[in-house]
């Protein structure tokens, strides 16, 4: 018996000892340090290192309550999730997630790779910086991932039991509030809008009738269609990046569901970094992102295509049409979902940087607007739009809109 035998919260000398007890992943000589390193909105992230030799790896432990708000009480065993969701990611897509060393029910805690040489996506597209592998390396990451745990691929009977075993009640729950319901109703005391756009929010977002009746209809989608096993928080805070490599990390809202619920959750926050680069008026930037858009939509659709004919198990899926149509429906709520995203990082509760860090609040402003005139047009339009030139053209439509009407 341990003091480890009993679940605690860990503070950074303890997890010094928990490496000790329960891992060999350190020389016997190591000289340990430990510091916390996690500014997520649910989990506690720690560093440990080796300061003789050199070697690290990161510790990360869920406890009961969400960081960003007490009011949301969780089940620890979303580290499970996320421990068994990055090793079977690590199959289907080698080299694209980090690699874990142990996961531990006990202390709700898991062991992997430390990506301290890699920068978080966000943080490296605040400071503008492009990368021309990412396109090529998150589609592959989202078609091995989502194509291969569907119904086309997998024997039927064990799809299920990966839904099964992938229930996640209370994370799912958070998504539904803080992304398909909460965005778009005034009497949602968690709401938090921007100074100066409070009217114009109201009116555009919370008037929108039309609007809210299809975003029911998707909310409704997303709690039923069970499609493939997504990542479920897939935006560029849960990537790791550097110019020659992709590291997806933080799988643990994973579940089965719609597989646009991924797709649209990365175009949503390139167009985030595009509002960024727009409003400090780097051009080079915002092309590159456009550039990059369209070239995840696109390159998407022909590695699913490909794959398709390469793994497809289902013999109604060899219908012939069947997978354009099916391909059409995936870009089609992907679409939808790039707006639904768009809409909760600003009306929402969970706000992103490449907003809030636009210090000039005109131009916070614009952006905002911005974003949330072409948000409408993704989720109202969302059948005609099937490249990544007019889901770009969507968005460059949007700052038109705007800037003609000058009402800043």
């Amino acid at each position: 018996m341990t003091r480890f035998s009993a679940y605690f919260l860990m503070n950074p000398a303890d997890v010094i000892d928990y490496v000790k007890e329960k891992l060999t992943f350190f020389k016997s000589d190591a000289e340990l340090s430990c510091e916390e390193i996690g500014d997520g909105n649910l989990n506690y992230v720690f560093r440990v290192v080796d300061e003789k030799h050199g070697d690290s790896l990161i510790i990360k432990q869920a406890g009961h309550t969400a960081r960003i708000s007490d009011e949301f009480k969780l089940s620890t065993d979303r580290i499970r999730i996320e421990s068994n969701v990055l090793q079977l990611e690590d199959k289907l897509s080698p080299g694209l997630v980090p690699m874990v060393y142990l996961f531990d029910d006990v202390m709700s805690c898991c062991a992997m790779e430390d990506l301290s040489d890699y920068t978080i996506m966000r943080t490296a597209l605040l400071n503008h910086e492009t990368f021309p592998r990412f396109a090529d390396d998150i589609t592959t990451f989202m078609v091995n991932n989502l194509l291969l745990t569907s119904d086309v691929v997998m024997e039927h009977k064990e799809k299920k039991r990966l839904v099964q075993q992938y229930i996640n009640t209370e994370l799912c729950e958070i998504t539904e509030d803080l992304v398909y319901t909460e965005p778009f109703y005034d009497h949602n005391n968690r709401n938090e809008l921007t100074s100066g756009n409070e009217e114009w929010i109201k009116s555009t977002i919370y008037g929108d009738h039309e609007l809210k009746l299809e975003t029911a209809k998707l909310k409704f989608s997303f709690m039923n269609h069970a499609q493939s096993l997504l990542h479920g928080d897939l935006h560029t805070g849960s990537i790791f990046i550097k110019k020659e490599s992709t590291k997806v990390i933080d799988p643990e809202f994973a579940f089965y569901g719609p597989m646009s619920y991924d797709i649209g959750n990365v175009v949503a926050n390139l167009f985030f970094a595009w509002a960024n680069g727009h409003a400090h008026g780097n051009q080079d930037f915002t092309d590159w992102i456009e550039n990059t858009i369209e070239d995840v939509i696109g390159l998407f659709q022909e590695k699913f295509l490909y794959k398709w004919e390469q793994e497809v198990t289902e013999l109604t899926a060899k219908q012939a049409g069947f997978k354009e149509w099916y391909l059409k429906e995936v870009v089609a709520d992907t679409s939808a979902v790039t707006g639904l995203e768009l809409i909760r990082r600003i009306v929402g509760l969970a706000k992103v940087k490449d907003i809030t860090s636009i210090a000039d609040s005109e131009k916070r402003i614009e952006a905002e607007r911005i974003c949330l005139t072409a948000a409408i047009s993704f989720i109202k339009q969302r059948s005609q739009l099937l490249t990544g030139q007019d889901f770009v053209a969507v968005i460059k439509e949007a700052d038109n809109m705007i800037k003609s009407r000058k009402v800043m």
